[in-house]
């Protein structure tokens, strides 16, 4: 239980007894009104920070892979899907009924594969996005924490179009955020191709003595 819902139960707890309690023969002095300082807010992407960052980009470009592979997948199965019942069109009328319930049950089978194959893909399309975005939200609040500390901040809030009308673009951290969290946590550099080896000098021909 946080400590703000700590205070709000003990207050309330006390509501009832400070109604009960006789008044005091003596009233004391009003304690002096506490006074907090302006709250000092800035503003977020959460979208633009995980595919800006340098891991974001890796992890999101690896469920994009996962995506690219899986719809070549689907198109093969279409594509086999079409070949039967186009199958079906043309020898229909041609094969025996035993033939011709064969492919039809074949045909049922490959189709009822294909959707269950689309059902599938797309649950574990939208985990492994889920999972990425959890994890990089997770090593996030610690760059949040930085940033927040280093500027002074009372709270850095998502920026929500369907709530935020309008905020000042110099309280958009979402590009410092994204440098605090490359620096925090550097991803290895991609190994760049070697070169070349470089060209044997041409060979001088002998002189003829």
């Amino acid at each position: 239980m946080s400590r703000l819902m700590l205070a709000v139960i003990f207050a309330a707890l006390l509501v009832p007894a400070l109604c009960l309690a006789q008044a005091p023969a003596e009233s004391k002095a009003a304690p002096a009104a506490t006074v907090i300082p302006p709250a000092k807010i800035a503003w977020m992407d959460l979208q633009q920070v995980v595919f800006s960052c340098d891991e974001g980009k890796i992890r999101f470009a690896e469920v994009q892979k996962f995506v690219d592979d899986k719809n070549r997948e689907n198109e093969n199965l279409r594509n086999d899907l079409d070949k039967m019942k186009k199958q079906m069109e043309v020898q229909g009328s041609k094969l025996t009924d035993e033939a011709l319930a064969d492919l039809q049950a074949q045909i049922d089978e490959k189709d009822t594969y294909l959707q269950r194959f689309r059902q599938d893909t797309e649950k574990e399309i939208e985990n492994r996005r889920m999972r990425v975005t959890n994890y990089l939200g997770k090593r996030l609040q610690a760059v949040l924490d930085k940033v927040a500390k280093e500027k002074g901040l009372s709270a850095i809030l998502l920026f929500n179009s369907s709530r935020d009308a309008w905020v000042d673009p110099a309280l958009n951290l979402s590009e410092e955020i994204v440098k605090a969290y490359n620096q925090m946590y550097p991803v290895a550099a991609a190994k760049s191709p070697a070169a070349p080896p470089a060209a044997a000098p041409a060979a001088t021909p002998a002189k003829k003595p």
